[in-house]
């Protein structure tokens, strides 16, 4: 029975030896098929994404993002892991009604409208719904408010003085008997106004549209706490969204890797040159295609325009050349990196070959990103004008060719960060000398003396914004100088200097 039992055991052993190695491969088998289904769904889901620019998956990414940003302890310069930013508690307030806003215009002018309209609706305890950008322009962009800014860190970083939702409770729609006024507010105006005009209509209609936003609150004469607040939403609550910021990060260490680097806000583009009525450099056929697009707008007023006064008036952006010869006057080498911080320019290379001919090192977002890195933003001008805004807002020297929008909130973004080099141009005494040295009135040395002297001053240097008494079209722009943000009220005479008081004309 000894002999018996021992070969049944011998025969068991080899069994189960047989029998491992099968069940081994067999696991080993379904993980490498498993695995191989999971990375081609991946795959798909990558692909699909990125062709249909799905707005599912891209609420899921963004999803993501945020409970990592919740979960995960962030990384601070040195190195130590920091707590995620605090949420504040919400403001108890009664809401007096919903506060819709359709914002007009490009990317930056709405972004002032939006700071401006979340005062609004602080100042009257409004709920505000999440804005709704342009989409009719010239540009002609489909983006939504998320396609741009984080809209999870807009609504929870405002919690504490505002009330914000995504969109109106289907309670206060028409079919429950509430109608929505719809109307743009006076521009300019004071808490006045808002308290006086606009509160009392609430009364009657929870909801009030306002279907246009762009200078609807006043550059001065508001109270501290109203200033500081349009400051906090400007540059706090409005943050880009983690796709832009991240690529927006990524040209900015390109460009620094290779040295400091001018930003050139080169203003000469196809929408510009239209609305100014500017045509300095085209050609006969390319000024009547400008026309022809100013004809096509019904808002760009003015419809006969003399390009020559214009310009001489100091009312056209700079043209390539005349960029050229003011950056060589200030100083700048054929060593300077210089990012054009711009859309398409009007003209193409032609118009920029002086201009890459004194400056070789010039560089675009299009030419330091691959296509794959810019297919996303394909089509969306806001999205691709958020990363220029983020490269000139941390470039070494900013150089704004025309004062619009952008050139206006970026040179206040770059005051509010410590007063970085701003080059504001004078561009009527600029044409006024280039038109000099072209005749031959003025040599070189005697034409860059004078434009460096012209602009000694001119660098976005601490002062106070210039008030306008009834003029507020001419007054200093508040975003361009928000003084009151830049310092606490007690210790801005040390700041701005006795000599820098506000500037009153009437």
């Amino acid at each position: 029975m000894e002999v018996r039992s021992e070969g049944i055991q011998v025969r068991c052993d080899k069994l189960q030896s047989s029998v491992i190695p099968r069940t081994r491969l067999r696991v080993w088998f379904i993980r490498v098929c498993s695995s191989i289904v999971v990375w081609t769904c991946l795959v798909q889901l990558m692909t699909v994404s990125e062709l249909w620019h799905s707005h599912l998956i891209s609420g899921i990414t963004n999803g993501i993002y945020h409970i990592a940003q919740v979960q995960l302890p962030i990384q601070g310069d040195n190195g130590v892991a920091q707590s995620p930013p605090v949420v504040l508690p919400p403001r108890n307030y009664t809401s007096n009604g919903f506060l819709r806003v359709s914002c007009n215009g490009g990317l930056n002018q709405m972004r002032a409208a939006i700071c401006d309209m979340v005062t609004v609706a602080r100042f009257l305890n409004l709920t505000l719904v999440v804005p709704e950008l342009d989409k009719t322009s010239f540009w002609a962009d489909p983006s939504n408010f998320e396609d741009i800014f984080d809209v999870k860190h807009f609504i929870d970083s405002l919690r504490d003085e505002v009330r914000i939702v995504k969109r109106v409770p289907k309670k206060f729609s028409s079919k429950h008997g509430f109608s929505t006024l719809e109307m743009p507010p006076v521009s300019w105006s004071n808490e006045k106004y808002y308290l006086e005009q606009i509160l009392p209509l609430f009364e009657k209609h929870k909801v009030l549209h306002f279907n246009k936003t762009d200078t609807r609150l006043a550059n001065n004469g508001l109270p501290l706490d109203l200033q500081k607040l349009r400051c906090r939403v400007n540059y706090q609550a409005l943050k880009f969204t983690p796709q832009i910021e991240n690529l927006g990060h990524k040209l900015i260490q390109m460009l620094h890797e290779k040295g400091s680097f001018v930003a050139l806000h080169l203003r000469y583009e196809m929408d510009m040159l239209a609305f100014s009525g500017c045509t300095c450099g085209c050609t006969d056929k390319e000024a009547e295609e400008l026309k022809q697009l100013r004809y096509a707008f019904p808002w760009w007023r003015e419809k006969e325009i003399v390009s020559d006064e214009r310009r001489s008036q100091g009312l056209c952006p700079l043209t390539p050349e005349e960029a050229a010869l003011v950056l060589r006057a200030l100083g700048f080498g054929r060593e300077t990196q210089i990012y054009i911080a711009a859309g398409e320019i009007y003209g193409g290379e032609r118009r920029l070959a002086q201009l890459r001919a004194s400056f070789p090192q010039i560089v675009k977002k299009d030419t330091l990103l691959t296509w794959d890195d810019l297919r996303q933003f394909q089509n969306h001008s806001s999205q691709m004008a958020a990363l220029d805004f983020m490269v000139s807002e941390a470039s070494n020297t900013f150089v704004p060719t025309y004062d619009g929008n952008m050139a206006k909130l970026v040179e206040g973004h770059r005051r509010y960060s410590g007063f970085k080099r701003t080059i504001l141009l004078d561009r009527k005494k600029v044409v006024e000398l280039v038109d000099m040295h072209q005749n031959g009135t003025l040599s070189w040395i005697e034409f860059a003396d004078a434009v460096r002297r012209v602009h000694e001053t001119r660098i976005a240097q601490p002062t106070r914004r210039r008030v306008i008494l009834d003029k507020p079209k001419e007054e200093d722009y508040f975003y361009a100088n928000p003084h009151e943000c830049l310092c606490e009220e007690n210790n801005c005479d040390d700041l701005l200097g006795p000599h820098n008081s506000s500037q009153v004309s009437s």
